[in-house]
């Protein structure tokens, strides 16, 4: 299938349209962010990585029932998914406290969590994606009760699986955000991507930290953190 227009570019990913409606190309880019865009610069390679990590560890959510807007990887960097509105929330998965989750209630970053805590974010760069509970969800129209329940439950199973995913690979997943879109019909699935960009993943024994964080904090050697990540997972 051919890409059409372009619909939209973000941060780090292109959207094009395709002769079917309800479906569209997405095309991952080496461009990097942090901190709302305060931060740019570029990862050699991240758009391969990410494109094909993320289609593998969604196919494989499939497998265990959470539905995803996945439909076939085109080449390295291209991907034909779904057509889906996406809801506004940023939904966080945390095992372990890092990031922001540290900084805000001042926790020791390394400290495991008895259970996984769910968070949820308004999806809005302008207002600086601030957290919000249910209520603030439902009272400002970004989803219903019945919707957040389900992204809930979707979360955390993508939690479980990607737990036991990493672990094979002898990481840690310590926290990752997803988002959630509809379908025409009304049905959520999972959508956007999950990689190094979207997730905290620490070496089982030496605690290295193997995801974006290492452009975020300057810590160097990003590249190939990168590549270390797509080696175990995908033998690349």
């Amino acid at each position: 299938m051919e890409k059409q227009e372009l619909l939209y570019e973000g941060k780090a990913k292109k959207v094009y349209a395709t002769r079917d409606p309800e479906r569209l190309i997405v095309s991952y880019k080496d461009d990097a962010t942090a901190f709302n865009g305060l931060k740019k610069g570029t990862i050699r390679g991240k758009g391969a990585i990410n494109n094909q990590m993320s289609n593998l560890l969604m196919a494989r959510l499939e497998k265990e029932g959470v539905p995803t807007h996945l439909v076939e990887e085109l080449n390295d960097r291209e991907t034909l998914v779904k057509r889906v509105s996406i809801v506004p929330l940023e939904v966080i998965v945390r095992n372990i406290a890092a990031g922001s989750f540290s900084k805000r209630y001042g926790v020791e970053e390394g400290v495991v969590f008895e259970q996984p805590t769910f968070e949820l974010s308004y999806k809005n760069d302008g207002l600086g994606d601030p957290l919000l509970n249910d209520d603030h969800a439902v009272a400002l129209g970004l989803a219903s009760r019945e919707e957040l329940a389900l992204i809930r439950k979707y979360a955390l199973a993508v939690n479980r699986v990607l737990g036991e995913i990493w672990r094979a690979c002898g990481i840690i997943l310590v926290d990752f955000k997803v988002e959630f879109g509809r379908l025409g019909d009304g049905t959520i699935v999972l959508a956007d991507e999950i990689s190094p960009d979207t997730c905290r993943l620490w070496d089982a024994e030496t605690q290295e930290k193997l995801d974006k964080d290492r452009f975020r904090r300057d810590l160097g050697n990003v590249e190939g953190a990168y590549q270390e990540m797509a080696r175990r997972l995908m033998g690349k």
